[in-house]
């Protein structure tokens, strides 16, 4: 058993959490986990009235429950991000995919947003190759989406303090890019005029968000099964745009990929593109 202040997790308990993560949001914890879940769990516990991992699992049975539904994928849901994460991604868009779009609009997804740093970067990305190649003119369209309103709501206010503020980025970035507040820095309205927020389960449909040229999708299919991986492998290619790029973690290599998707390597970096 572990335990979570002075509450138990049985065996069958933790299970029964396996079963509802995965159910509700594709999310499959291994085995020994138990730990995780105690750590993430026991505040909201406290702090909603219940007394005991069972009668928070009774809840989470309940159809009239859906706040406390998604205060729990919410605590479960790692949000693990920083600025221009995987810099090699950002020279394959600066110097091979771009160009392709002068004179026309662009409309790019960024997948699992967490707190808004990819697709903020992204913007910053954009600006520093507009900057770069004033011919080179397009519009761009950056949706976010994650599934935890919590995370989404701190990455609607771009605004960043500690080491969120700080990893990743560089000073002149900092200075071109945010207003800075005593150890805190706030993305200027130019950068975050491109990027529009939505609470999205990649688990469920997300055909009303349209066609995309561009998917960011990285190290968030890790958390899936094998099956839910390949459905949503294959639903990534389908909103994509014919030749469009689907950007995934360095070190994933999901189940479908080969069959939806060409591999590229550009810049020290990897992007897949859809078959034609």
């Amino acid at each position: 058993m572990s335990i979570a202040g002075n509450q138990r997790i049985s065996a069958g308990e933790y299970a029964a959490f396996q079963g509802f993560l995965e159910q509700s949001c594709g999310i499959v914890l291994g085995i020994g986990k138990e730990y995780l879940v105690t750590s993430r769990l026991n505040n909201l516990i406290k702090e909603n009235g219940y007394d005991s991992y069972a009668s928070l699992l009774k809840a989470l049975q309940g159809a009239a429950h859906l706040p406390i539904k998604a205060k729990v994928v919410d605590a479960m849901t790692t949000n693990e991000t920083f600025w221009f994460r995987d810099i090699a991604h950002f020279k394959i868009l600066t110097q091979a995919i771009y160009p392709e779009f002068a004179g026309k609009r662009m409309k790019l997804w960024s997948a699992a947003c967490s707190t808004g740093q990819e697709p903020y970067s992204i913007s910053m990305n954009i600006a520093d190759f507009k900057a770069a190649h004033p011919a080179d003119r397009f519009d761009t369209d950056i949706i976010a989406t994650d599934i935890s309103p919590t995370v989404l709501q701190e990455a609607r206010q771009g605004f960043y303090c500690g080491l969120s503020a700080s990893r990743g980025v560089d000073p002149v970035s900092v200075q071109k890019y945010f207003d800075s507040d005593g150890g805190c820095i706030q993305v200027k309205p130019d950068i975050k005029r491109r990027v529009s927020f939505r609470e999205v389960n990649l688990t469920q449909s997300y055909s009303t968000l349209g066609k995309f040229d561009i998917i960011f999708c990285r190290n968030v299919l890790i958390y899936f099964s094998a099956e839910m991986k390949f459905d949503i492998v294959q639903r990534l290619a389908q909103s994509l745009n014919p030749e469009g790029y689907l950007f995934l973690g360095s070190t994933e290599a999901p189940p479908g990929l080969k069959d939806f998707f060409e591999m590229r390597s550009i810049a020290g970096g990897i992007v897949y593109q859809k078959k034609s």
